[in-house]
């Protein structure tokens, strides 16, 4: 075989597998957001007469890639970007529901107390950030923390696309989708 055409053979192989591998990788999105919104449209949508403290989805927003599911409403005005925002947060690897075993991170003490997480480094402290270019947040995060109101308390669901990437984060498998629970303490703009 001529050196040409092993080069084009190799370079011909490569392509293929880039394009399976980017084809799975979209298949595999696709999955996870048919399993977010499994989810959403498997929460109630009214207050139980029964529990009337059980959460339910208010409204469902979606925006950049992300789905909030507010449980309870806020009061205020919306973050914008540019805007102040301070919450408690707990992070869940999501593959269809929510379990205390899929729990990546938490900053509240309420969810760490109820779901037994024990870590000897967490400070529990309100985190406040600025909602804008350089705000630390994965997209998913990011877009879903636009428009939330002081008092929310909220799902931020988005698949691995808008999450962590390709690679593993910590105790996060590299393209999972997740879920953070939010609770908001406040919105200034």
């Amino acid at each position: 075989m001529h050196r040409t055409v092993r080069i084009s053979l190799v370079l011909l192989i490569a392509a293929i597998s880039a394009a399976c591998s980017k084809q799975s990788l979209k298949n595999a999105w696709s999955t996870q957001e048919d399993r977010i919104d499994s989810f959403i449209q498997s929460l109630p949508t009214e207050a139980d007469p029964a529990d009337p403290d059980a959460p339910y989805a208010h409204e469902i927003v979606y925006n950049g890639g992300s789905s909030r599911v507010v449980l309870t409403e806020g009061t205020g005005e919306a973050l914008r970007r540019g805007g102040t925002v301070s919450f408690y947060y707990t992070g869940y690897v999501f593959q269809g529901s929510i379990s205390p075993g899929n729990i990546f991170a938490t900053n509240d003490p309420q969810a760490a107390g109820e779901n037994g997480w024990n870590t000897t480094d967490a400070s529990y402290e309100v985190k406040t950030l600025t909602l804008g270019e350089n705000d630390g947040l994965v997209a998913g995060l990011h877009y879903g923390l636009e428009g939330v109101k002081s008092g929310e308390i909220c799902y931020i669901l988005f698949s691995g696309q808008y999450g962590f990437g390709k690679r593993p984060f910590g105790t996060i498998p590299g393209n999972s989708a997740l879920l953070y629970h939010i609770r908001v303490t406040n919105v200034s703009n």
